[in-house]
């Protein structure tokens, strides 16, 4: 059974699923990993794949979207694919422009006042309000510089990468699709993953919103471990 590889999300670092490592156990061989830095949102999927190499990739939100790309490039390199509160993109070109310009607007802000003012605005989003205050990974997001998140922002968001959503009938690797209960709308950006892939595996995890691997890490787990348990199938 190749490793399984868990990509955090946006503003976030490796320890964010410290506790999701911990419900898995020793038998799974589960690594964290920071996202790498590069020019462009398909060569940072590529230098996530470099970092580790054949595996069931496991991403949340940004996370997922980079480990969708990598499956979708390099399917070599993805022996199995998680997308956890994720998406294949943006369709419309106008709310793809709009949300580009959001994030311009962010990226400006965290440069001009900082991480720490950045993640208070941020953190404060009603898509964060089941997140416990002694989450795993919260302390080491600010450490953050100012430049990768604006990097982040500019590179890696959702209305700057290429939909993907013509390409997952591509995907013959299993593919859980994982949605918070609260979750609206991921939820249903998520039923719609999971009914264009051949493979997939949907799963709701209940009392959680977006970050579930923050907000439920042991029933995330048991999902991370339904899919594993298909791949030996």
């Amino acid at each position: 059974m190749p490793r399984l590889v868990l990509v955090p999300g946006f503003t976030q670092t490796a320890s964010s699923w410290r506790e999701v490592v911990t419900a898995l156990g020793p038998s799974v061989d589960a690594r964290a990993i920071d996202v790498p830095v590069a020019e462009s949102f398909a060569a940072t999927a590529a230098a996530v794949g470099e970092a580790g190499g054949r595996a069931v990739y496991c991403g949340y939100s940004m996370g997922g979207r980079l480990c969708l790309r990598l499956a979708i490039d390099r399917p070599d390199l993805v022996a199995g694919l998680v997308l956890v509160s994720s998406t294949a993109g943006i369709q419309d070109t106008s709310e793809q422009a709009a949300r580009m310009a959001s994030d311009e607007e962010l990226a400006q802000f965290v440069e001009r006042e900082g991480v720490d003012a950045f993640l208070e605005r941020w953190l404060a989003q009603p898509l964060f309000a089941g997140v416990p205050p002694d989450a795993p990974g919260l302390s080491d997001r600010r450490q953050l510089s100012s430049a990768f998140v604006a990097h982040c922002l500019r590179q890696l968001g959702v209305g700057t990468m290429d939909p993907m959503w013509a390409r997952l009938e591509d995907l013959h690797m299993p593919v859980g699709v994982v949605w918070g209960e609260a979750d609206a709308k991921y939820q249903a950006l998520g039923q719609l993953m999971a009914r264009a892939v051949a493979n997939s595996i949907p799963c709701e995890v209940r009392r959680s919103g977006h970050a579930i691997h923050l907000e439920q890490p042991h029933a995330l787990a048991s999902a991370l471990e339904t899919v594993l348990a298909y791949m030996r199938d």
